[in-house]
């Protein structure tokens, strides 16, 4: 009978200590930054149909959101601005509101819990009646006419107690005139978090339903980024940092991991990725019909965006994600 060879893999795999003890990349709730939906009203908490546990909140509904990612040790949130459509306009006025459903949950939050990260994207899609990330001149969507808005709404949120602005529109140039506007308005400690590489992808079809955000004519092709490309993320990513992000994002991550793992080798800053709506609603879906363990999917996923290099990590399985890694411990 041949030598067995001196060399054993599985000797570290015996146990859960030992698999513990020589763990490479590890998930942790403080990397997780859990995205809520907004709406006008009050007294609304009801679950989105293609978003399985997760709601729409109005704002006086929030304590109790916070205090629940508080005591799991979820550090941040990323809010998304919900109105009516006879609320909406071609530029997308109601993102400046100062008594928008947004610029509401901000204080609401900072209201419940100080310590609480408030972050909050910077887009004009869900206000627009046309659904566009920006202003439309001549059939399409003009980049930098959209500019002086998308400050003004970094502005509205900074104003309001947000303490990260996250610009996911994709317009050439945003970042530089989100970080004047703050800077020149005693706004200069307010960091923000780029959608540095968005692609144009078809993972997005839950959170389009959930924030009403569908475009009326067209696509985002035109300004979203193509899904072959990895070399062209670098270069936006790049912008970004030169253009005064200072965390930046990956978009979606599940499908782009390679791009995740590129940026992290690439650049020296703090790397976000989204683990977005689609991506979470088919492991709700194949979970409900006994397909896959939801749990160990779910903690294999995050797993995996993390190991690819991802520092944070915005999730729609945050909150039960946390609960599971607490219940490791």
């Amino acid at each position: 009978m041949p030598d067995f060879p001196d060399l054993r893999m599985r000797r570290l795999r015996k146990s859960p200590a030992l698999r513990s003890l020589v763990r490479e990349s590890r998930l942790d709730p403080g990397d997780l930054i859990f995205p809520l939906f907004i709406v006008e009203g009050k007294g609304i908490k009801k679950e989105i149909d293609t978003m399985p546990g997760i709601f729409h909140f109005s704002a006086d509904r929030l304590a109790t959101e916070v205090d629940e990612l508080a005591r799991l040790k979820v550090p941040a949130v990323l809010l998304f601005g919900v109105i009516d459509d006879k609320d909406k306009d071609e530029t997308g006025s109601g993102a400046l509101d100062p008594e928008g459903a947004v610029q509401r949950a901000i204080r609401a939050i900072k209201r419940a819990d100080p310590d609480m990260i408030v972050i909050t994207d910077i887009c004009l899609c869900e206000y627009t009646s046309h659904g566009h990330c920006g202003v439309i001149v001549n059939g399409d969507v003009d980049n930098d006419s959209t500019l002086p808005l998308l400050a003004r709404m970094a502005f509205s949120h900074a104003s309001c107690g947000a303490d990260v602005v996250a610009p996911s529109d994709m317009m050439d140039g945003r970042v530089k005139a989100i970080r004047q506007a703050l800077d020149g308005n005693s706004f200069s400690h307010i960091p923000i978090l780029s959608y540095a590489a968005k692609y144009a992808s078809a993972f997005y079809g839950p959170f389009r339903e959930a924030a009403s955000s569908a475009p009326q004519f067209g696509d985002r092709r035109s300004y979203q980024m193509d899904p072959p490309n990895v070399r062209e993320a670098l270069r936006e990513i790049e912008s970004d940092i030169n253009e005064g992000a200072d965390i930046v994002m990956v978009k979606p991550a599940l499908a782009y991991l390679d791009v995740i793992r590129k940026a992290r080798d690439s650049f020296n800053c703090p790397l976000a990725a989204y683990n977005v709506s689609g991506e979470y609603a088919m492991v709700k879906a194949a979970s409900s019909r006994g397909w896959i363990d939801g749990k160990r999917a779910t903690l294999e996923i995050l797993g995996s965006i993390k190991r690819a290099g991802a520092d944070l990590i915005i999730s729609y399985h945050a909150k039960e994600a946390a609960a599971w890694l607490a219940e490791q411990v």
